[in-house]
């Protein structure tokens, strides 16, 4: 190993006799450096420190600005809250979320938003997440009526795996999105131009008219400066278009075709859940293969009716849920069309939750008697989970009176 103010690392081969030797003295040469070690207490753990620093089970931030972007959206930066332990936002890779956990009305809920800032920005001190107002939003009417600069915020670390990674993905991404669905590929972009993600991006985003195209200029402006990593194509389904160089309907095979070669690309889709239905015949009919579509997670399915297996005829029914939290024990009421996770919520139990799609696992919980129907779309539990009963239940939702164990809240 040369000198540390090389601060490089080499090793050396001695050959095959010599190196099995070190080998087999491993185990006494530890030892012996354990017997020479200082019994002194370790006070501060750098280590412990990094991990704390890139994965926090807690963020707790303020807004500091609040940017207008169309008539219904709206991008929120926020910086660490000096009244709290949040000194440095974690570091994230480009196209993955944060959880908020939010009080609304003396109830506790999360909700995942993508993260519209690039990795950069956050090393800068901040993060900027760009969000829709939704016509019967539960949660966004009350950012809408209450976040305002200087508003405190509570988040988890960054979650999801809509990030480029050069040992999955091929070198050209394509990207698909409707509406909000942007956020993650701005932050791709962003990294791109930025020089720190080589990679290529045209990215398909669809939209129902000009008015809810999101940060148009910034991406027509990135294209122009880096013409051989950005491409961006509009697709707008109005019937009036007023925009130059815009595809007119729905992104489908045809489009997809025009602008890439999709043998030689990896596709990354986020937008609404309707959209995923559509791309997803789309890409079939390209014959792309699963290992090369990654989708960012959308939340709890709004039309659950409609999938396969679901039983149609207690869709109108409310079941009884006995709750166990700790040695907490409470009886709740549960719509079979909505998930056990709002369940929960509504009944102000504050359940563990994060990407509220079956994805990240950590609103795990165990199914001790009952029945559920489980999102086939959004069942990531491991075999093992099935054989012994354990459950998502943001995307789960009973069909018959149920007992769980939910586990505490962190």
């Amino acid at each position: 190993m040369k000198d540390d103010k090389d601060k490089k690392l080499s090793v050396s081969v001695k050959g095959n006799i010599r190196d099995l030797l070190a080998f087999k003295n491993l185990v006494s040469e530890r030892k012996k450096k354990i017997e020479k070690a200082s019994n002194k207490p370790i006070e501060y753990d750098p280590i412990y420190q990094l991990v704390q620093n890139l994965h926090p089970k807690k963020q707790h931030m303020i807004i500091n600005k609040i940017i207008d972007e169309t008539k219904s959206t709206r991008t929120f930066r926020l910086i660490p809250d000096p009244d709290s332990e949040t000194e440095t936002l974690a570091y994230f890779r480009a196209g993955q979320y944060l959880s908020l956990k939010v009080q609304v009305n003396g109830v506790s809920i999360t909700r995942p938003y993508s993260l519209s800032s690039s990795p950069t920005d956050a090393l800068k001190g901040f993060y900027e997440i760009t969000i829709r107002k939704e016509e019967h939003g539960f949660l966004t009417n009350y950012i809408w009526d209450n976040w305002n600069v200087g508003t405190k915020v509570e988040s988890s670390g960054p979650e999801g795996h809509l990030y480029y990674e050069s040992l999955r993905d091929l070198g050209h991404i394509v990207g698909i999105a409707g509406g909000t669905g942007i956020n993650p590929f701005r932050s791709i972009a962003r990294e791109i131009t930025e020089g720190n993600l080589n990679t290529k991006l045209t990215l398909l985003y669809g939209s129902s008219n000009e008015d809810d195209i999101l940060f148009y200029n910034e991406f027509k402006q990135l294209e122009e400066k880096h013409p051989d990593n950005i491409k961006t194509v509009f697709v707008l389904s109005c019937d009036e278009i007023t925009l130059e160089e815009c595809e007119k309907g729905f992104i489908t095979a045809d489009i997809i075709k025009k602008y890439v070669d999709a043998n030689q690309c990896s596709f990354f889709i986020c937008g609404p859940q309707e959209m995923y239905k559509f791309i997803e015949k789309e890409l079939q009919m390209l014959k792309i293969p699963l290992k090369r579509i990654r989708r960012e997670v959308f939340g709890e399915i709004k039309d659950i009716i409609n999938y396969s297996g679901f039983p149609y005829e207690i869709a109108e029914k409310v079941f009884k849920i006995r709750v166990q939290i700790g040695n907490l024990v409470k009886e709740i009421p549960g719509k079979a069309t909505e998930s056990i996770l709002v369940a929960i919520e509504r009944a102000n139990l504050a359940p563990p939750s994060k990407c509220r799609s079956g994805e990240c696992g950590f609103c795990r919980s165990v199914l001790l008697s009952g029945h559920i129907y489980v999102s086939p779309i959004n069942d990531s539990r491991r075999n093992a989970d099935k054989l012994f009963n354990y459950f998502h239940p943001c995307s789960s939702y009973p069909i018959s009176d149920l007992e769980i164990e939910v586990p505490r809240k962190l």
